[in-house]
């Protein structure tokens, strides 16, 4: 399997990384380049506000650090949660500009519309203590992690 983001989706995935694949996505694979071609003008801008929020995951000895580039959000229109326990679904809406009658658009490439990303965490994360923060249109999440338990070593005496 590729460590390399797909087109569209930006998903890694590493056949031996159990958390390297985000959460179900029942669109996986459903937009295809040809459909894409295929689509008109704002379905084809659906799409690509579905897929467009890109986010780095990084782990810390400390934390699970997420970070998105959500251009031109305000942090009232991003939402950040926590489902089951360890799935951290990041999701929003890009307001659609007021398009005016006698405009005349040479090219629309800022998308619009909804958009969701969702994360499987590992058990080690501590969901009740996520923090998020946004400044210049980047959304910061730390996940911290639960401190790794030692083994507790017991010394036995040797008799004889």
């Amino acid at each position: 399997m590729s460590l390399v983001p797909s087109l569209f989706g930006g998903r890694r995935s590493n056949v031996f990384d159990p958390f390297s694949l985000d959460a179900w996505d029942p669109f996986e694979g459903f937009f295809t380049p040809s459909a894409l071609a295929n689509a008109t003008g704002s379905t084809a801008r659906d799409i690509a506000a579905f897929t467009s929020a890109r986010v780095d995951w990084k782990e810390t000895p400390e934390a699970h650090v997420f970070k998105a580039d959500l251009p031109g959000l305000k942090k009232e229109e991003v939402k950040v949660e926590v489902e089951d326990k360890n799935i951290l679904q990041i999701s929003g809406e890009r307001s659609k500009e007021n398009e005016e009658k006698n405009d005349k658009w040479h090219r629309v490439e800022r998308a619009s519309g909804k958009f969701m990303r969702r994360f499987k965490l590992p058990d080690n994360a501590k969901m009740e203590e996520v923090k998020a923060t946004m400044e210049n249109g980047v959304l910061t999440v730390m996940v911290p992690k639960a401190p790794e338990k030692k083994p507790e070593v017991k010394s036995i005496d040797i008799s004889g």
